[in-house]
């Protein structure tokens, strides 16, 4: 269990030395005076060093200028009353008018008790605070602190673009005292715990208060990369090209490529993302109770180029994790993230397949493929897809469509493992070598039916030169991030005129 701290601690911790200044004001009085009320609050204010339960402001993280809202648990179990509702909201407006990036830190039981239904209802005043703020396009970060229940979890508490969460911090809808006493047994242990909310995709990560800095300086360098307006726009021709390769390998077979693709030494996304990528914050599973370790969500930078990146982990697939409809939500998070923040979204094709399976299509699977098929058609940002390794159907498909696509030299995309399209045509799998010379799978053929855009040499293996090829890679994706044009729905339905 790391460090506990006040709301002060916590803000000399996270931001730069001696630059933050409070934003707070007198809070508004709420209590009768001489009663009881009115002593518990100034009890609270003597016990705490704080006039209410959270402090606001604005301060510099690594230089850059953040607002902030951090519960003090101190003064009166962080609760949320009218006052306490209206500095949150003051503090959120401004933070929206002046464009500042905004950092939120409860800890909170919730509702503050002594004012009742008036003070309830105020999570929902500062939930449109908050989704304003998103609205305009700017970012809103979280850090669940022990503990945080009730109305705050429910509301400003899971609203974050990131979140993150404190190691061992209780975290939960319902307060543990308050389910054993209207239940008369305790709650069951482990599942509000900050770990195991990680683990469900509830939270991004669990990140002690000495590495909340970098975290947070990292992943806001790269949503605040980028202006509300969007990217710059190129003209459409402009596509990067790539020198020829070093080794002659035109006209290597289909089968030749996909068995390469295949071997389990082959760089994936997880190695571009280290050799290539900067600022890489992982984000973990939809934020609404589901995890997918076949599908990686993460926010980086490739050179000077954010970007919110949605890439198939084939070592997870190959390991008893095959991409499944969790997976696709896992990618439309990512979809809207990009969207919401006026980021590109770079996608990164590389699976064997989606899972075979009857709770895969209990749980709707195709159903999620066609949803990703629409949201990235239709998805106001620009997009870029890389086709990393093997292609295989419909999980394939559904991070494909994109206004420019790269292909590695021994990438492939096929609507059927060949294997599975032999044994349709073949009546078995033997002749899978020939199937994949007659379909048009090779990243040749992509380049010469206009699925691809450009190549991405392998000299002459990714396999054989893991950190070199991810170095081309990540300058490839650079590349064609800093000449993307503006998102193009007609550009992305070429798919279909080519005859995929």
């Amino acid at each position: 269990m790391s460090e506990r701290v006040g709301a002060r601690g916590l803000l000399r911790h996270v931001l730069d030395a001696d630059a933050w200044t409070s934003w707070d004001t007198a809070p508004i009085e709420v209590a009768a005076p001489g009663s009881a009320y009115a002593a518990e609050l100034a009890t609270a204010r003597r016990r705490s060093g704080c006039d209410e339960a959270v402090i606001t402001g604005e301060g510099l993280l690594r230089g850059r200028r953040v607002a902030f809202v951090v519960s003090e648990f101190g003064f009166l179990a962080g609760s949320i009353g009218l006052a306490t509702a209206e500095r949150v909201v003051a503090a959120i407006e401004r933070a929206t008018a002046e464009r500042l990036p905004l950092l939120a830190a409860p800890s909170s039981g919730g509702t503050r008790m002594q004012e009742g239904t008036a003070a309830f209802v105020q999570m929902a005043r500062i939930t449109a605070a908050v989704m304003a703020h998103r609205a305009a396009g700017l970012p809103y970060l979280v850090y669940l602190r022990h503990p945080t229940t009730g109305g705050v979890f429910a509301s400003w508490g899971s609203l974050g673009h990131v979140t993150a969460a404190e190691p061992g911090a209780l975290i939960g809808f319902l307060g543990p005292r308050v389910y054993e006493g209207l239940c008369g047994e305790p709650f069951p242990s482990g599942v509000q715990v900050a770990e195991n909310l990680a683990a469900k995709g509830l939270v991004d990560a669990v990140v002690g208060i000495d590495d909340l800095t970098d975290i947070a300086a990292d992943t806001l360098d790269v949503l605040c990369a980028r202006t509300p307006t969007g990217p710059a726009q190129a003209a459409p021709s402009a596509v990067p090209t790539f020198p020829p390769p070093a080794v002659a390998i035109a006209g290597a077979s289909a089968w030749d490529s996909i068995q390469r693709s295949r071997r389990p030494d082959r760089p994936g996304v997880r190695e571009l993302l280290r050799y290539g990528a900067t600022s890489v914050t992982p984000l973990s599973g939809t934020g609404q109770g589901e995890a997918e370790p076949g599908l990686l969500l993460a926010l980086a930078r490739f050179g000077s180029m954010p970007c919110v990146l949605v890439g198939q982990d084939r070592r997870s697939q190959r390991t008893g994790h095959p991409l499944g409809p969790a997976g696709l939500r896992v990618a439309r998070r990512g979809m809207r993230l990009a969207a919401e923040l006026h980021l590109p979204l770079v996608t990164v094709v590389d699976t064997p397949g989606a899972v075979l399976s009857a709770e895969a299509e209990e749980g709707g699977l195709a159903g999620e493929i066609a949803r990703c098929l629409a949201d990235l058609m239709t998805l106001a940002a620009p997009t870029l897809c890389l086709l990393l390794g093997e292609g295989t159907g419909g999980a394939a498909l559904a991070l494909l469509p994109a206004d420019r696509v790269l292909a590695a030299r021994h990438a492939w995309l096929s609507p059927l493992p060949p294997e599975g399209a032999s044994v349709i045509v073949h009546r078995t799998p033997d002749r899978a070598a020939e199937m994949a010379g007659s379909q048009g799978v090779r990243s040749e053929d992509l380049l010469r039916d206009g699925i691809a855009d450009a190549l991405v040499d392998e000299r002459p293996d990714a396999a054989d030169e893991p950190e070199a090829f991810c170095l081309r890679a990540a300058a490839a994706v650079e590349a064609a991030l800093s000449a993307l044009p503006a998102p193009d729905p007609a550009r992305r339905d070429r798919f279909g005129r080519s005859g995929l």
